[in-house]
């Protein structure tokens, strides 16, 4: 196979994994509180991790204190934040809601940028921003089936819609936080330290929530050990194997599968009935995302 098409086909297998955290987040939230289900994730890829350090000889990396700071604030955004919220908020909304909203990443990221850093976005970056906005309007306020319990429906798709939101916020602010180490980590002792730091820091709530005196979830146990070896670890591989053969932009295109895998997975895994103004959310955000992308690859060229 041509290294080029090889480096598709692992990304875009890697974003179909990532979104299909969505969906199976959903039966995870149904059988184990989140904390557990977050310490449990990342009990189970840490050694898996260590492993394939040890495997290819690869070292831990020396940081200085800052630097350190900075990575146990990645881990606690990027990896418990994240996790913790898309777990929470799926007891309250739609795998296919939730879906389009992971979709809105990179507009999210970019947003985070120019709030944090004050940098100038390009005008492509501006109607990425906006597109993504739409897609999660469209989801977020489109109507329910009228009925007696119609009003606290609505009221609970809101508010999963929210912790969803903000688990893509704690997700770009894990990316905007990458950007401010000092030392060069390499992908896979960066993703063995998230998942190390990301156990450390969900271990002690996951002890308030005493999983131990809860029933035996098999579907939710199921899910959490989906979680830690497809998405996490066989996503990594898949991610940066690809990424080795692609282009920055040409790689971060593929991310435009996460609401489109999303979406098709609440469909079919789950059953959900997709509407048209969740369709109509997944278009924006994939006009988001490439525009996005686009919008930085002609920059890149411009400054070459």
């Amino acid at each position: 196979m041509n290294s080029r098409y090889a480096g598709y086909l692992f990304c875009a297998l890697a974003m179909v994994g990532v979104g299909s955290t969505v969906v199976v987040s959903k039966s995870i939230a149904a059988g184990l509180p989140p904390f557990s289900a977050t310490a449990l994730r990342f009990a189970i890829a840490f050694p898996l991790f260590v492993l394939a350090m040890r495997w290819r000889g690869v070292r831990w990396p020396r940081l200085d204190r800052r630097d350190t700071l900075l990575v146990i604030a990645q881990a606690g955004a990027g990896s418990v934040g994240y996790t913790v919220l898309l777990i929470s908020g799926m007891k309250l909304a739609s795998a296919a809601d939730a879906g389009v909203i992971a979709g809105t990443l990179p507009a999210v990221s970019a947003g985070v940028a120019m709030l944090a850093l004050g940098e100038r976005p390009a005008p492509a970056l501006i109607g990425a921003i906006l597109l993504a906005t739409a897609g999660v309007l469209a989801c977020t306020m489109h109507t329910v089936h009228p009925g007696e319990f119609a009003a606290p429906h609505m009221a609970s798709s809101l508010a999963g819609n929210a912790l969803v939101f903000l688990a893509i916020v704690c997700e770009a602010l894990f990316i905007l936080l990458n950007r401010k180490l000092r030392t060069a980590v390499a992908p896979l002792p960066l993703s063995a330290l998230m998942c190390g730091i990301g156990f450390a820091v969900a271990i002690v709530p996951a002890c308030f929530e005493k999983p131990w005196a809860l029933p035996v979830d098999a579907s939710a146990l199921g899910g959490v050990l989906y979680y830690a070896l497809v998405p996490t670890v066989l996503g990594f591989v898949l991610w940066y194997a690809g990424a080795a053969r692609l282009s920055g932009a040409e790689a971060g295109l593929m991310t435009a599968l996460v609401p489109v895998s999303a979406v098709a997975l609440a469909a079919m895994v789950s059953g959900e009935s997709v509407s048209a103004a969740q369709l109509a959310g997944v278009a924006c955000v994939l006009g988001a995302v490439l525009l996005a992308t686009f919008g930085q690859l002609r920059v890149r060229r411009s400054v070459a």
